[in-house]
């Protein structure tokens, strides 16, 4: 079953929303957390046997990191990844994002403006990473705006099918639609997974990308939310992970790819930001 609101071409042919079963995988969301608390304790120890970094702490190297949370969620959910990154030497950032269930066009121009501050502060490109939708909407303002971002790391983001996802997810669209429609302001209307809203933000999401930005596209056969083979844009670089959909927002083994990756970005990528090229 699919969402009764959600528009044809966002589940183009080729790609199929997971079984009813396939939920039961992000099940080991447990173990992955758990995974992280016993990575988390490893480091812990490291650094108290470690008295130099005790007392100066980690360098801070690399562009700015903007982490971007998923459908449903907010800051909080990627504060254990944006905490091991920190750990790594990488500067993070919060999207202000409290809830991700908004407009994604309105949650589009809300990101491109804490892009462009951050930019603007650091004199530097900014590297995001964005989980599920949070790694779609950052597609598509990374293809926008060059002048802004340096690297994209996409985790579970199903950008060839946006429609490819669970049930489960298919019903919370559905309400937040019907209580739109009530008038309860600030949620996903119908035209943000059926009409112009929709359309538009999924054709950004298939720009080309432009030349100098590094594209990571974070994947998981394990995924029971969303299609993996919708994760896999052609134009990025593709790693795959044995992650639920849930646990690479925190899993360490993914933590490890998303600062790989961005350690592969040159350092101080300094712009100054073209506000024209967001019109």
């Amino acid at each position: 079953m699919r969402s009764a609101a959600l528009a044809d071409f966002l589940l183009p042919d080729g790609f199929a929303a997971p079984g009813a079963a396939a939920v039961l995988r992000e099940s080991s969301a447990v173990v992955e957390i758990g995974r992280f608390a016993l990575r988390a304790a490893g480091d812990r120890r490291t650094r108290r046997g470690s008295s130099d970094v005790a007392r100066t702490g980690v360098a801070r190297s690399g562009d700015p990191v903007l982490l971007v949370p998923g459908f449903l969620a907010g800051d909080g959910t990627l504060g254990l990844m944006a905490r091991a990154l920190r750990a790594r030497g990488l500067r993070t950032y919060r999207s202000h994002i409290h809830a991700n269930i908004g407009c994604t066009r309105t949650a589009a121009e809300q990101l491109e403006a804490r892009l462009e501050s951050i930019a603007t502060r650091r004199d530097s490109r900014v590297q995001v990473v964005g989980h599920s939708l949070g790694g779609m909407l950052a597609r598509g303002i990374a293809a926008r705006r060059p002048d802004l971002v340096s690297h994209l790391v996409t985790m579970g983001s199903p950008m060839l099918a946006p429609g490819a996802h669970h049930r489960s997810l298919g019903a919370s669209v559905d309400l937040l639609v019907r209580l739109s429609r009530a008038g309860v302001p600030g949620l996903m209307a119908e035209d943000c997974v059926a009409g112009s809203c929709a359309r538009e933000s999924f054709e950004e999401c298939r720009r080309p990308m432009p030349p100098g930005i590094g594209f990571t596209a974070v994947y998981s056969r394990r995924d029971g939310i969303v299609d993996w083979r919708a994760c896999i844009d052609p134009l990025a670089t593709a790693v795959e992970v044995s992650a639920s959909h849930l646990g690479m927002a925190f899993d360490p083994r993914v933590i490890d790819v998303v600062a790989d990756s961005l350690r592969r970005t040159p350092s101080a990528s300094a712009v100054e930001v073209d506000r024209g090229k967001s019109a």
